[in-house]
Protein backbone atom coordinates (compact mmCIF):
# COMPACT_ATOMS: atom_id res chain seq x y z
CA UNK A 1 0.00 0.00 0.00
CA UNK A 2 2.94 2.09 0.76
CA UNK A 3 4.47 1.70 -2.22
CA UNK A 4 1.44 2.38 -4.01
CA UNK A 5 0.53 5.67 -2.61
CA UNK A 6 4.79 6.73 -3.20
CA UNK A 7 3.93 6.04 -6.94
CA UNK A 8 0.67 7.97 -6.86
CA UNK A 9 2.43 11.05 -5.04
CA UNK A 10 5.52 10.81 -8.09
CA UNK A 11 3.03 11.27 -10.60
CA UNK A 12 1.27 14.49 -8.66
CA UNK A 13 4.99 15.46 -8.19
CA UNK A 14 5.81 15.69 -11.66
CA UNK A 15 2.65 17.11 -12.41
CA UNK A 16 2.71 19.80 -10.38
CA UNK A 17 6.18 20.81 -9.96
CA UNK A 18 6.10 20.33 -14.05
CA UNK A 19 3.37 23.35 -14.10
CA UNK A 20 4.77 24.95 -11.20
CA UNK A 21 7.70 25.54 -13.00
CA UNK A 22 6.32 26.82 -16.26
CA UNK A 23 4.05 29.10 -14.59
CA UNK A 24 5.35 29.86 -10.80
CA UNK A 25 2.45 28.63 -9.22
CA UNK A 26 1.05 25.65 -8.60
CA UNK A 27 3.00 22.93 -6.78
CA UNK A 28 1.79 23.62 -3.22
CA UNK A 29 -1.32 24.39 -4.29
CA UNK A 30 -2.06 20.54 -6.89
CA UNK A 31 -0.12 18.75 -3.97
CA UNK A 32 -1.52 20.10 -0.81
CA UNK A 33 -5.12 19.49 -2.77
CA UNK A 34 -4.95 15.72 -3.21
CA UNK A 35 -2.86 15.48 0.48
CA UNK A 36 -6.50 17.24 1.44
CA UNK A 37 -8.63 14.94 -0.39
CA UNK A 38 -6.93 11.64 0.88
CA UNK A 39 -7.97 13.09 4.82
CA UNK A 40 -4.91 14.77 5.98
CA UNK A 41 -5.35 17.68 8.29
CA UNK A 42 -4.90 21.03 6.74
CA UNK A 43 -1.18 21.44 9.09
CA UNK A 44 -0.13 18.19 8.36
CA UNK A 45 -0.75 18.78 4.52
CA UNK A 46 1.47 22.16 4.69
CA UNK A 47 4.17 20.54 6.49
CA UNK A 48 4.51 17.39 4.39
CA UNK A 49 4.23 19.95 1.49
CA UNK A 50 6.68 22.47 2.82
CA UNK A 51 9.03 19.62 3.24
CA UNK A 52 8.67 18.01 -0.32
CA UNK A 53 9.37 21.77 -1.66
CA UNK A 54 12.86 22.08 0.10
CA UNK A 55 14.63 19.72 -2.27
CA UNK A 56 12.19 20.69 -5.38
CA UNK A 57 12.87 24.18 -5.12
CA UNK A 58 16.55 23.93 -5.00
CA UNK A 59 16.59 22.27 -7.96
CA UNK A 60 13.92 25.32 -9.38
CA UNK A 61 15.69 27.78 -8.59
CA UNK A 62 19.32 26.47 -9.31
CA UNK A 63 17.87 26.41 -13.33
CA UNK A 64 16.27 29.59 -13.11
CA UNK A 65 18.99 31.27 -12.43
CA UNK A 66 20.91 29.23 -14.86
CA UNK A 67 18.60 30.52 -17.38
CA UNK A 68 19.34 34.38 -16.41
CA UNK A 69 15.32 34.16 -15.01
CA UNK A 70 15.97 36.17 -11.92
CA UNK A 71 15.09 39.57 -11.05
CA UNK A 72 18.26 39.98 -8.25
CA UNK A 73 17.27 43.28 -7.66
CA UNK A 74 13.56 42.23 -6.90
CA UNK A 75 15.05 38.95 -5.12
CA UNK A 76 16.40 40.10 -1.87
CA UNK A 77 13.32 41.80 -0.61
CA UNK A 78 10.84 39.77 -1.83
CA UNK A 79 12.97 36.91 0.15
CA UNK A 80 13.33 38.37 3.23
CA UNK A 81 9.48 39.34 3.53
CA UNK A 82 8.65 36.00 2.14
CA UNK A 83 9.97 34.54 5.29
CA UNK A 84 8.44 36.42 7.95
CA UNK A 85 5.30 36.15 6.34
CA UNK A 86 6.07 32.33 6.30
CA UNK A 87 7.46 31.80 9.78
CA UNK A 88 4.39 33.99 11.02
CA UNK A 89 1.86 31.77 9.06
CA UNK A 90 3.61 28.45 9.97
CA UNK A 91 3.44 29.51 13.72
CA UNK A 92 -0.40 30.50 13.39
CA UNK A 93 -1.67 27.06 11.33
CA UNK A 94 0.04 24.99 14.16
CA UNK A 95 -2.60 26.23 16.44
CA UNK A 96 -5.41 26.90 14.27
CA UNK A 97 -6.85 25.55 10.98
CA UNK A 98 -6.13 27.42 7.75
CA UNK A 99 -9.86 26.89 6.61
CA UNK A 100 -11.02 29.52 7.62
CA UNK A 101 -9.22 32.46 5.49
CA UNK A 102 -9.72 29.90 2.30
CA UNK A 103 -12.67 32.02 1.18
CA UNK A 104 -10.43 35.05 0.57
CA UNK A 105 -7.84 33.00 -0.91
CA UNK A 106 -10.24 31.78 -3.93
CA UNK A 107 -11.57 35.66 -4.17
CA UNK A 108 -8.03 36.88 -4.63
CA UNK A 109 -7.08 34.15 -7.55
CA UNK A 110 -10.31 34.72 -9.74
CA UNK A 111 -10.22 38.53 -9.64
CA UNK A 112 -6.56 38.51 -10.25
CA UNK A 113 -6.74 36.10 -13.01
CA UNK A 114 -9.21 38.38 -14.88
CA UNK A 115 -7.21 41.00 -14.35
CA UNK A 116 -4.12 38.98 -15.46
CA UNK A 117 -6.47 37.47 -19.08
CA UNK A 118 -7.45 40.96 -19.44
CA UNK A 119 -4.13 42.75 -19.39
CA UNK A 120 -2.88 39.56 -22.08
CA UNK A 121 -6.09 39.93 -24.93
CA UNK A 122 -5.21 44.62 -23.97
CA UNK A 123 -0.91 43.39 -25.02
CA UNK A 124 -0.18 45.81 -22.05
CA UNK A 125 3.36 45.42 -22.56
CA UNK A 126 5.44 44.81 -18.83
CA UNK A 127 6.98 47.48 -16.85
CA UNK A 128 9.85 47.99 -14.39
CA UNK A 129 8.28 47.48 -10.70
CA UNK A 130 9.64 49.22 -8.08
CA UNK A 131 11.78 46.89 -5.68
CA UNK A 132 9.37 48.33 -2.58
CA UNK A 133 6.56 46.38 -4.04
CA UNK A 134 7.86 43.89 -3.37
CA UNK A 135 7.78 43.77 0.47
CA UNK A 136 3.77 43.34 1.15
CA UNK A 137 3.84 40.68 -1.96
CA UNK A 138 6.08 38.66 0.11
CA UNK A 139 4.71 39.20 3.39
CA UNK A 140 0.96 38.17 2.37
CA UNK A 141 2.20 35.58 -0.15
CA UNK A 142 4.73 33.97 2.55
CA UNK A 143 1.93 33.61 5.13
CA UNK A 144 -1.14 32.18 2.33
CA UNK A 145 1.65 29.96 1.49
CA UNK A 146 2.17 28.50 5.37
CA UNK A 147 -1.41 28.56 5.87
CA UNK A 148 -2.56 26.81 3.06
CA UNK A 149 -0.11 24.68 1.91
CA UNK A 150 0.20 26.57 -0.97
CA UNK A 151 -0.41 29.96 -1.73
CA UNK A 152 3.14 31.31 -2.39
CA UNK A 153 3.34 31.04 -6.46
CA UNK A 154 -0.41 32.45 -7.57
CA UNK A 155 0.08 35.13 -4.63
CA UNK A 156 3.42 36.44 -5.55
CA UNK A 157 3.49 35.28 -9.24
CA UNK A 158 0.20 36.32 -10.23
CA UNK A 159 0.97 40.39 -8.09
CA UNK A 160 3.75 40.66 -10.17
CA UNK A 161 2.36 39.62 -13.26
CA UNK A 162 -0.31 42.00 -13.02
CA UNK A 163 1.69 44.68 -11.59
CA UNK A 164 2.85 44.97 -14.84
CA UNK A 165 5.98 42.56 -14.85
CA UNK A 166 7.55 40.86 -17.59
CA UNK A 167 6.02 37.15 -16.74
CA UNK A 168 9.54 35.54 -17.42
CA UNK A 169 11.40 37.56 -15.00
CA UNK A 170 8.52 37.54 -12.69
CA UNK A 171 8.57 33.78 -12.60
CA UNK A 172 11.74 33.02 -12.17
CA UNK A 173 12.62 35.21 -9.28
CA UNK A 174 9.24 34.35 -7.20
CA UNK A 175 10.04 30.63 -8.08
CA UNK A 176 13.90 31.26 -6.80
CA UNK A 177 13.44 33.24 -3.89
CA UNK A 178 10.73 30.66 -2.81
CA UNK A 179 13.37 28.20 -1.84
CA UNK A 180 14.25 30.24 1.05
CA UNK A 181 10.70 30.61 1.89
CA UNK A 182 10.07 26.99 1.94
CA UNK A 183 13.21 26.37 4.13
CA UNK A 184 12.25 29.03 6.81
CA UNK A 185 8.25 27.52 6.75
CA UNK A 186 9.49 23.93 7.00
CA UNK A 187 12.16 25.35 10.65
CA UNK A 188 9.04 26.68 11.82
CA UNK A 189 7.26 23.78 11.19
CA UNK A 190 9.85 21.96 12.96
CA UNK A 191 10.30 24.25 15.81
CA UNK A 192 6.42 23.90 16.54
CA UNK A 193 6.74 20.39 16.63
CA UNK A 194 9.83 20.14 19.23
CA UNK A 195 8.54 23.36 21.53
CA UNK A 196 5.14 20.86 21.86
CA UNK A 197 2.94 23.94 19.83
CA UNK A 198 2.05 21.80 17.68
CA UNK A 199 0.32 18.96 18.95
CA UNK A 200 -0.93 16.69 16.16
CA UNK A 201 2.29 16.52 14.44
CA UNK A 202 3.26 12.86 15.66
CA UNK A 203 0.90 11.41 12.81
CA UNK A 204 2.99 13.42 9.94
CA UNK A 205 5.21 9.58 9.89
CA UNK A 206 1.87 8.50 8.43
CA UNK A 207 2.50 10.29 5.54
CA UNK A 208 6.31 9.40 4.69
CA UNK A 209 5.74 7.46 1.23
CA UNK A 210 3.53 10.48 0.23
CA UNK A 211 6.13 12.63 0.98
CA UNK A 212 8.72 10.94 -0.35
CA UNK A 213 6.95 11.01 -3.80
CA UNK A 214 6.41 14.33 -3.93
CA UNK A 215 9.94 14.95 -3.41
CA UNK A 216 11.10 12.93 -6.16
CA UNK A 217 8.39 13.35 -8.65
CA UNK A 218 9.05 17.28 -8.44
CA UNK A 219 13.26 16.81 -8.63
CA UNK A 220 12.44 14.77 -12.02
CA UNK A 221 10.74 18.16 -13.18
CA UNK A 222 12.11 20.90 -11.77
CA UNK A 223 15.34 21.14 -13.66
CA UNK A 224 13.16 21.77 -16.78
CA UNK A 225 11.31 25.14 -14.93
CA UNK A 226 14.01 27.40 -16.35
CA UNK A 227 14.19 26.03 -19.66
CA UNK A 228 10.21 26.32 -20.60
CA UNK A 229 10.05 29.71 -18.70
CA UNK A 230 13.02 31.37 -21.09
CA UNK A 231 11.40 29.88 -24.27
CA UNK A 232 7.93 30.08 -24.17
CA UNK A 233 6.04 33.63 -25.73
CA UNK A 234 5.35 36.46 -22.84
CA UNK A 235 1.03 36.69 -24.41
CA UNK A 236 1.18 32.97 -23.84
CA UNK A 237 2.75 32.58 -20.50
CA UNK A 238 0.74 35.81 -19.59
CA UNK A 239 -2.59 33.65 -20.80
CA UNK A 240 -1.67 30.73 -18.90
CA UNK A 241 -1.19 32.41 -15.89
CA UNK A 242 -4.21 33.67 -15.57
CA UNK A 243 -6.26 30.70 -17.19
CA UNK A 244 -4.07 28.46 -14.42
CA UNK A 245 -5.35 31.22 -11.12
CA UNK A 246 -8.94 31.04 -12.51
CA UNK A 247 -8.55 27.23 -12.42
CA UNK A 248 -7.41 26.99 -9.05
CA UNK A 249 -9.81 29.22 -7.94
CA UNK A 250 -12.93 27.38 -9.55
CA UNK A 251 -11.48 24.06 -8.32
CA UNK A 252 -10.78 25.61 -4.45
CA UNK A 253 -14.31 26.99 -4.34
CA UNK A 254 -16.01 23.59 -5.42
CA UNK A 255 -14.04 21.84 -2.41
CA UNK A 256 -15.36 24.66 -0.30
CA UNK A 257 -18.56 24.30 -0.98
CA UNK A 258 -18.46 20.65 -0.43
CA UNK A 259 -18.72 19.37 -4.26
CA UNK A 260 -14.99 18.67 -5.42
Amino acid sequence: MRLEIFFLFLMVGILAQAVDGALGMAYGVISSSVLLAFGVPPAMASASVHAAEVFTTAASATSHAAHRNVDWRLFRPLAVAGIIGGVLGAYVLAGIKGDVIKPFVVAYLALIGVWILWRAARGVQPRRLASWTTWPMGLVGGFLDAIGGGGWGPTVSSAMVGAGGEPRRAIGTVNTAEFLVTVAISATFVWSLVTGHWQEAGALRNHGAAVAGLVVGGLIAAPFAGWIVKRVPRTVLSYAVGALLLILAVFQGLQLAGVA
